[in-house]
């Protein structure tokens, strides 16, 4: 049994033990070069003596679009576009779920570790700022019920396919948790924690010493409390690049180095597959969560799931088939280089 199953099912037991009573700012190595540093998602291929399933019969796009979510707060009364509600994000959860989407990690969507089965489609969940209302533990060192975290373990456990993963951008002090404990918990339950900048420097006003010296800063922070961890991805502090961009991958400062899959930007809408030949680790877009009315909904969660829901072959769909990058040959994008081999058109 790999570790992240291991990891998922903890948290699965987890959460049928805490449901019974329970119910921001704006914000790599090239593919497969980190996944030996990082935990195999759960396997769900078909084994090796049977059928692999017909792409044709189940729509499978792997060179389609995959939503990155952006999330901050979790708030009862928004202040801003960055803010949810409890409610607003069980409820999108709820949705994807519905709608077969299955989380992953950013480092195993950027690293092209995406298994998951015939029909499913991956979405990527992903926190900036470390925000107390995303992620606590309680007095009995348990996910603090109402957090974010909390919630997907929750939509989680009542919907088996859907994985209790996603990506924790951090700055320093994260979750108001100033010995490390919630920053352990998550690494021990399959999260991702992942680099924001130590203090949330904008990095596009900063010199090309400043941009290494604040992503430095940020992995040591996470590496203080978590001691050779693999930081695999950055989020881009107000989706800021420098003006070297290479930087915000690739550097080092004061005797810590960096060497990231992937950086995540704002952006405003669907990001490509880690397959095709337009997926740039460097400028990964990302979507706002954000409900469909108010500032720029256009660029918001509903409205580009209600797109990728209206033209579904436009989205990323699985084969099933791991080492199997299925697409339509109609739809006019291509494979990378690298992974021209284990491309199949139909």
């Amino acid at each position: 049994m790999n570790t992240t199953s291991t990891r998922v099912r903890t948290a699965l037991a987890l959460v049928a033990a805490l449901c019974c009573g329970c119910a921001g700012q704006p914000g790599a190595v090239p593919p497969g070069e980190a996944a030996a540093q990082l935990p195999a998602p759960p396997s769900s291929a078909p084994p090796s003596s049977a059928t692999p399933p017909d792409p044709a019969a189940v729509g499978a796009n792997e060179l389609g679009q995959v939503p990155i979510l952006m999330y901050h707060r979790l708030v009862e009364q928004p202040a801003s576009v960055y803010d949810r509600t409890p409610a607003a994000f069980r409820a999108e959860l709820e949705r994807l779920a519905a709608e077969g989407y299955v989380p992953v990690t950013t480092a195993e969507y950027a690293t092209g570790r995406v298994d998951l089965p015939a029909g499913a489609h991956p979405v990527v969940l992903t926190f900036d700022d470390g925000d107390a209302t995303q992620f606590a533990l309680d007095a009995e060192g348990k996910p603090a019920a109402g957090t974010a975290i909390a919630i997907l373990l929750d939509v989680a456990a009542r919907h088996p396919g859907f994985r209790p993963v996603a990506s924790l951008y951090v700055n320093a002090g994260p979750f108001g948790s100033p010995d490390g404990a919630a920053l352990r918990w998550l690494r021990d339950h399959g999260f991702e924690i992942g680099n924001h900048t130590r203090d949330h420097t904008n990095l596009s006003l900063a010199d090309d010493g400043g941009v290494q010296e604040a992503i430095a800063a940020g992995q040591r922070e996470i590496q203080r409390a978590l001691p050779d961890y693999p930081v695999s991805s950055l989020a881009l502090p107000f989706g800021a690049i420098p003006g070297n961009g290479a930087l915000a991958r690739r550097g080092g400062s004061e005797g810590t180095s960096y060497d990231y899959a992937c950086v995540l930007m704002v952006g405003a809408g669907p990001a490509p597959s880690p397959y095709a030949a337009d997926f740039d680790p460097a400028r990964t877009p990302r979507i706002r969560s954000q409900d469909p009315t108010g500032e720029d909904a256009r660029y918001g969660s509903t409205v580009w799931l209600d797109q990728l829901a209206a033209a579904p072959a436009q989205r990323y769909t699985s084969d099933g088939v791991l080492d199997r990058i299925s697409y339509p040959a109609s739809a006019g994008t291509a494979p990378a280089a690298g992974f021209a081999d284990r491309a199949v058109a139909y």
